[in-house]
């Protein structure tokens, strides 16, 4: 009687633990139908700790690469019933299959799972770039993480260990930046610029991160480096003058200015810079004389012709100042002070005139041009003016 107990006592533990094993089954077998909702159910049932028949099925590695593949089904869904199931479906899946690696202590299962776990980084990567469309740049990011996590698991790498996806790492680096987690941004970037991956432009980018945590010194160390080992690249150039600019360290922009005029002198931006760092030297005639290099380059160029009619209008104003020191009684000095004054306003005249052709109503050339016809007593051309101003 007692052996007939005990033999009974087995078939219902057996049976206990077939049956949540079953549930497992059943929960994939939903899956695979498309009832997704139902399977998740299921495969929840089998992993609860309040249930007491759950206590087989839980540290059973099969439960949880089976939820992984449930979670992963949901976080595919179109369906907006299926996806209200789980926020965040890809992580689920991806803790799933990490706790069904963790308890398969044999391997056993290892080669579906590290299959499931390939694809699961196409839907990490799809994630990544619809969150980065609608600006959630930080679910970009996690999702990029997460890819980088997943190819860096033995499991995964075991095929190609030499293996590294650059295009991930430097997304993950955009992804940061945008979300203005500037650190790892560089953290991405610089492991990015490890595998020469996107070239000088990487550099840049790190400059720009370092820029934006207002660490100045560190931007321009990141593009020196990068300068060294693309020396041909204008961009890390640009970057490293603007600071200089910034810093209004106007030496060091003009050595670099130079470099990168010799490595392209045909952009007229850089002549324009350099004329207005040698405007700010009190270098006038080499501001003229490249001011005047950026139109024959660029004649469309405004700014250039702004900065030398104002660069003139200027002198004029100071030669008016001159000329009103004058003492009352010694006219005939004050008269040939002023006719130098009238010789820089018609110097600086041709230039406005170019500005308004190329941008009509600029309410600060208007207003010069309205100035200098006054001063050289051109009344039509005055008056058309300013009849022009009041109309905007």
């Amino acid at each position: 009687m007692k052996r007939t107990i005990i033999l009974l006592a087995l078939v219902l533990a057996f049976t206990a633990t077939f049956a949540q094993k079953g549930k497992v089954t059943t929960a994939q077998s939903l899956k695979d139908a498309g009832k997704i909702a139902e399977a998740y159910a299921a495969i929840e049932e089998a992993i609860d700790e309040s249930n007491p028949k759950a206590e087989k099925s839980i540290p059973w590695p099969k439960t949880w690469e089976v939820r992984g593949e449930i979670f992963q089904a949901i976080g595919q869904s179109t369906d907006e019933n299926i996806k209200k199931l789980s926020a965040d479906p890809l992580t689920e899946a991806l803790n799933s299959y990490k706790k069904s690696m963790e308890l398969d202590t044999k391997g056993s299962d290892s080669k579906s799972v590290k299959i499931k776990l390939t694809l699961l980084t196409n839907d990490f990567t799809n994630q990544a770039v619809n969150a980065f469309q609608v600006e959630d740049y930080n679910k970009a990011l996690s999702s990029f993480e997460q890819i980088l996590e997943i190819n860096n698991m033995p499991i995964v790498k075991s095929d190609n260990p030499d293996a590294v996806d650059t295009v991930i790492i430097f997304n993950a680096g955009l992804a940061a930046y945008n979300a203005e987690n500037y650190e790892k941004a560089i953290k991405y970037y610089r492991d990015a610029a490890k595998y020469g991956y996107n070239g000088a432009k990487t550099y840049s980018l790190i400059g720009a991160a370092y820029q934006m945590m207002n660490d100045t010194t560190a931007a321009l160390q990141a593009l020196q480096e990068g300068y060294e080992k693309y020396p041909d690249d204008n961009a890390i150039l640009e970057s490293m003058i603007q600071i200089y600019m910034d810093l209004d360290k106007t030496d060091e922009a003009l050595k670099n200015l130079e470099k990168a005029i010799a490595q392209d002198p045909t952009k007229p931006r850089y002549y324009f810079a350099q004329g207005a760092l040698f405007e700010k030297l009190g270098q006038e005639q080499k501001a003229i004389d490249t001011y005047k290099k950026t139109m024959e380059i660029d004649p469309t160029f405004f700014n250039a012709y702004y900065n030398l009619g104002a660069l003139y209008y200027n002198k004029g104003v100071q030669q008016v100042e001159v000329a009103n020191a004058v003492p009352a009684n010694e006219k005939a000095k004050y008269d040939a002070e002023v006719k130098k004054a009238d010789e820089w306003f018609a110097q600086a005249l041709p230039y406005m005139e170019k500005c308004n052709e190329l941008q009509a109503d600029d309410k600060m050339v208007l207003e010069s041009l309205k100035n200098l016809y006054y001063r050289l007593q051109d009344m039509d051309k005055y008056n058309a003016v300013l009849d022009k101003i009041k109309s905007l």
